[in-house]
């Protein structure tokens, strides 16, 4: 007599058009979870509209960053979400090729389409107006970003890219609570308060994406377990944030960190266990032994990285103490060379 688990083994894997016929119903009831939840907003509202002037075109003056309100950290925090936010043709592309068109499927990405676009719009309109950033620079980096596109492991862009529907739907849920918890960050070191209350409103959206990919794939993880398994190890460990191909993502990407808008710690801490606690990863009992080898690699995977940013802390620690000696040290010069006059 065969066992569960042997059963499982010997059962052919569901196909990607299986599975997303399989998960049609649970598509829909998130869907309307998402409409019953979600409150719909005016990017026009998160601008300070009466800040704006004319640029040399139309005889005003040009940008000069001393107009800038950010920090050097809120700046480039700021273009490097809404660059990443501007790729949404290819994200749109992916997500519609990996799911459908058709029915609940087709209608949650085309809402998710429409709400993540409104994110650049916003984010845009309010950087412009208020000159916080280079409009010029901006626009070169916003067409050298859309036109590589979004197509990860192919057209020379390394990153490991989703092989399979599940490969999608575990990196987006990883993805959207990850962008979320930049967006949040970002508005709070702006210092700025319409800011603020701009990247809160977009990263409660962001988190309501999440939610809904979520619940898809814990469904989908009861349907085939063995297969999420694999998605979800295969894309931990190679996961990249979308705007990997933005110009100077890596540079920048190391200012954030050290920022603290994101960073390894926050990446494990408040992106990837809570997934994986909500999924219960560790917990799970209906395994294949092919599904148990992949969660003892991913066990030995999370080590490594919670590894990597420990390391990562005590570097930055000693890097913001050498930092701040070095503040130190020229004020204590200022005052001297005030007082000697």
């Amino acid at each position: 007599m065969t066992t569960s688990c042997e059963r499982r083994t010997m059962a052919r894997a569901p196909s990607d058009l299986e599975l997303i016929r399989e998960l049609e119903d649970v598509a829909e009831a998130g869907l309307n979870q998402h409409l019953a939840t979600t409150k719909n907003w005016n990017a026009h509202d998160y601008v300070p509209w009466s800040l704006g002037a004319d640029f040399g075109a139309l005889g005003g003056r040009e940008w000069d960053v001393e107009q800038s309100g950010l920090s050097e950290l809120a700046r480039v925090a700021m273009i490097t979400n809404l660059l990443t936010e501007d790729n949404l043709p290819s994200y749109h592309r992916a997500i519609a090729e990996h799911f459908t068109l058709d029915d609940a499927w087709g209608a949650w990405v085309n809402r998710w389409t429409v709400e993540e676009n409104r994110h650049g719009m916003a984010l845009r309109d309010y950087l412009v107006v208020t000159r916080a950033v280079d409009p010029v620079e901006l626009e070169r980096a916003r067409m050298q970003q859309v036109a590589a596109g979004f197509s990860p492991g192919q057209q020379g862009q390394g990153a490991v890219g989703p092989e399979s529907m599940l490969d999608a739907l575990v990196y987006v849920t990883f993805q959207e609570l990850a962008t979320r918890v930049s967006h949040r960050n970002t508005g709070k070191a702006c210092d700025e308060p319409i800011a603020d209350q701009l990247l809160k409103r977009v990263s409660a959206d962001e988190n309501l994406h999440m939610i809904f990919y979520r619940g898809v794939a814990a469904a989908a993880m009861d349907i085939a377990p063995d297969q999420v398994m694999h998605s979800v190890f295969r894309i931990l460990s190679s996961f990249q944030m979308p705007g990997f191909s933005i110009p100077n993502f890596r540079r920048n990407a190391v200012k954030i960190a050290v920022g603290g808008i994101y960073d390894l710690r926050q990446h494990i801490d408040e992106v990837v266990m809570p997934v994986l606690r909500y999924w219960r990863i560790f917990e799970r009992d209906d395994f294949t032994p092919e599904g148990l080898r992949r969660r003892e690699e991913l066990a030995v995977f999370l080590a490594q990285m919670e590894a990597e940013a420990s390391k990562f802390e005590d570097s930055r620690a000693r890097y913001l103490e050498r930092e701040e000696r070095r503040a130190e040290a020229g004020r204590s010069r200022g005052a001297r060379q005030l007082s000697r006059r």
